[in-house]
């Protein structure tokens, strides 16, 4: 691999870092947030609903943009909104303003939906010609930085910095991290016929919908994306609000979730090669109702802690393992694929706001139930993943066929 590639792969693993400690940073400031705008839980899930739309409008956006534009204008694009939502957050933290918080968390979102989806893209591209693997620790490089970033958000919020301090810094070290990695990715991936993709994914999308394991698969990520976003959201405050812990030790709790979920993914590769996709979606789902199970009804608040480490690994390799069995359960992998990632992210357009409402009115323990039912049918659902099977007939009939007409 020569260093111009070498230098692109660092780049892209830079670009998932970041996203990870900004969001990590956020995550861990939210119970003082909450004290600083001085909002009910309801009303918090409210004002996490800014960033629910912004992620869900950068996702259905980012590929024409990518197909217009390229991966490189895009991901510069989705990283300064990330850097521009950091600023708004630390202004609205500042002045106490609910209105500039939850427009700050929508810019955020944006820019990490739009983002994530050009990082992707220029991953594939770098798969391609260099033939090494690279997505696995891609996804990895996020969940390290979101370690990071919750493992310094407990020590800023245990000595008592101001959260707006906080994101000012965090907001500086984006900035350092953008300008040296935005150099290395390379002009031109990505362009395609933006009329022409559309007119394709309008004509695919009813056989998509068609298609029931796709929409087992779908269901599979749904419940894996309300596992790992309902941590994202509302862990610190469960920990505080839930288990009478302070906000440091809530931080804590979060910095472990985020470090069982990067564990998960950097050594799920081994285990999918061993055990296969149902096997391991399976025992995720198995560990995440586990972990769920014992942080709502538990009263020991070591024993609801520990459990949160079970609750992250379950949650870390449903949503890759799903994505990656819907591109290959048929053709049309591209409609497939945006298919069970838009359904992904209805967990995280309407899981802030309902665990919300239903924590005002219930307690936020008591909410989770709702993210435990979903996680333990992904049990039921795990077969679904398992599409190597019908591939390789799919496979065999093709070339059987083409053997037929050459024969003829």
């Amino acid at each position: 691999m020569d260093q111009v590639m070498r230098r692109r792969r660092e780049a892209l693993f830079l670009f998932f870092l970041l996203p990870g400690i900004a969001m990590s940073s956020w995550v861990t400031r939210t119970p003082d947030i909450r004290d600083r705008l001085e909002v009910t839980t309801g009303q918090m899930g409210l004002v996490l609903f800014g960033l629910s739309l912004g992620s869900m409008t950068g996702i259905l956006c980012s590929g024409h943009l990518v197909s217009r534009f390229g991966t490189r204008p895009v991901t510069a694009w989705g990283t300064g909104l990330v850097i521009v939502g950091m600023v708004t957050i630390s202004a609205g933290s500042l002045t106490a303003s609910v209105p500039v918080v939850m427009a700050g968390l929508c810019l955020f979102g944006a820019g990490i939906g739009s983002g994530d989806v050009a990082v992707n893209v220029d991953a594939a591209d770098v798969e391609r010609i260099t033939g090494v693997t690279t997505m696995p620790t891609l996804h990895g490089c996020f969940s390290l930085g979101t370690v990071i970033g919750a493992g310094a958000g407990m020590a800023v919020t245990a000595i008592g910095v101001p959260v707006h301090w906080h994101l000012a810094a965090v907001t500086l070290i984006s900035v350092v991290i953008f300008w040296y990695a935005i150099r290395s990715v390379p002009s031109g991936t990505g362009l395609g016929t933006p009329t022409q993709a559309e007119e394709g994914a309008t004509r695919s999308r009813p056989k998509v919908w068609k298609d029931r394991r796709l929409i087992l698969i779908g269901g599979i990520v749904l419940a894996m994306a309300l596992a790992e976003g309902s941590a994202n959201d509302w862990l610190p405050l469960l920990m505080v609000d839930g288990h009478d812990l302070d906000a440091a030790l809530g931080s804590l709790v979060y910095a472990g979730f985020a470090a069982a979920m990067t564990l998960g993914r950097f050594t799920g590769s081994f285990f999918l090669e061993r055990f296969g996709r149902t096997s391991v979606v399976r025992a995720s789902a198995v560990s995440g109702a586990l972990g769920l199970l014992l942080v709502i009804f538990s009263d020991n608040v070591v024993l609801a802690g520990a459990a949160v480490l079970f609750w992250g690994l379950g949650a870390s390799l449903g949503f890759p393992v799903a994505l990656s069995a819907a591109g290959d359960s048929g053709p049309e992998q591209t409609a497939r694929v945006s298919l069970v990632a838009t359904i992904g992210y209805v967990a995280f357009l309407v899981g802030p706001p309902g665990l919300g409402f239903l924590g005002d009115h219930f307690g936020l323990r008591s909410a989770m139930l709702v993210v435990l039912l979903f996680v333990a049918s992904a049990v039921l659902l795990a077969p679904a993943v398992d599409t190597h099977r019908r591939s390789t007939v799919a496979k065999s009939v093709h070339e059987n066929e083409s053997d037929g007409s050459r024969n003829w």
